[in-house]
């Protein structure tokens, strides 16, 4: 009876033994695997810390590049449109202050803008396509020629470029101040366009957009809008499509224009108008555009050239 009481104690203090063996050397275990990990979290940590430090200094450097091309566009563009005329449209999400501040580069430019039209969300909405398609059919002008393609984008382009825009080669009106008038009462009481007061036709037009599209029917809105500012060009003497980065991504309305090339082989778009180096370069494709020229430029990884005549620019 005692020999087995003796026994059951050895092997109960083996178990106890081994267990504080399994309790020392976990301990153990964990204080190197936290360690290490609380190395790695510095090393983290550093490089956070670094590249925020990066990302800093790059947008100082991209902040003073933009205060110089502010500072010195107005001496850029001096003279490019001299006695030119330029209508221009907006999309609903367009910035109101990159707006302003091209109209000012326009004028700088020697050029007047000679009215606004902004662009309703209705415009580029897919559940409004066959009710805008309807109205600009109503309203074509008289003796004036729409394409047969279908689509709303390119009919409404039609429609405001026979009445918008001058003749490319005799620089008059297209169409009568009346029809200029019924065009734009009847987009507006659709709800599909907001114009200013006095619109009256101009040689070149810059549609100005936002970012890039988003939620339900987001490639078919970018596609409306990009295939509107291509009817303009046809139209009219040139046309920009400019926009902000995100409108050169696939669902921006630059994007798609891009990746069309019957399109950016008459239309030429600029990606970063919320920018003053967009803006002067914005100017110089109007000017290119009167030229005969077209090109993709500014920062986004399908623009050929950041401006005209800037890098790899080659005309179409």
């Amino acid at each position: 009876m005692i020999s087995l009481r003796y026994h059951v104690v050895s092997i109960a203090a083996c178990f106890l033994a081994l267990a504080v063996g399994v309790v020392l050397g976990s301990t153990a275990l964990n204080g190197s695997l936290l360690s290490g990990l609380s190395d790695q979290k510095q090393d983290l940590g550093k490089q956070v810390s670094d590249l925020e430090a990066q990302r800093n200094a790059l947008n100082a450097r991209l902040a003073d590049a933009d205060a110089f091309a502010g500072a010195t566009g107005a001496k850029v563009v001096a003279g490019a449109l001299d006695k030119r005329s330029v209508v221009l449209v907006t999309t609903e999400d367009a910035r109101p202050a990159d707006r302003d501040a091209l109209k000012k580069l326009i004028g700088e430019s020697g050029a007047s803008v000679t009215g606004e039209v902004q662009l309703t969300g209705m415009f580029t909405d897919p559940a409004k396509t066959d009710q805008l398609r309807d109205v600009v059919t109503r309203l074509q002008p008289a003796g004036s020629k729409f394409p047969t393609a279908g689509d709303s984008g390119t009919l409404a382009g039609a429609l405001l470029g026979s009445t918008l825009l001058l003749d490319k080669a005799s620089a008059k009106p297209q169409s009568t101040p009346a029809e200029l008038a019924a065009a734009l009462g009847g987009l507006t009481d659709g709800g599909f366009v907001k114009p200013s007061q006095d619109v009256k036709p101009a040689q070149l037009a810059v549609v100005l957009t936002g970012a890039q599209a988003s939620g339900d029917g987001a490639g078919d809105r970018a596609a409306t809008i990009a295939r509107f500012a291509a009817q303009l060009d046809r139209s009219g003497a040139g046309t920009v499509l400019a926009g902000n980065p995100g409108s050169a991504e696939g669902a921006g309305a630059l994007g798609v224009a891009r990746a069309d090339t019957a399109i950016t082989s008459i239309l030429s778009t600029v990606d970063n108008a919320d920018s003053a180096a967009g803006r002067i370069s914005t100017i110089l494709a109007l000017k290119e555009q009167l030229d005969g020229g077209s090109g993709r430029y500014g920062i986004a990884g399908n623009a050929q050239a950041p401006a005209p005549g800037v890098g790899n620019a080659s005309g179409n």
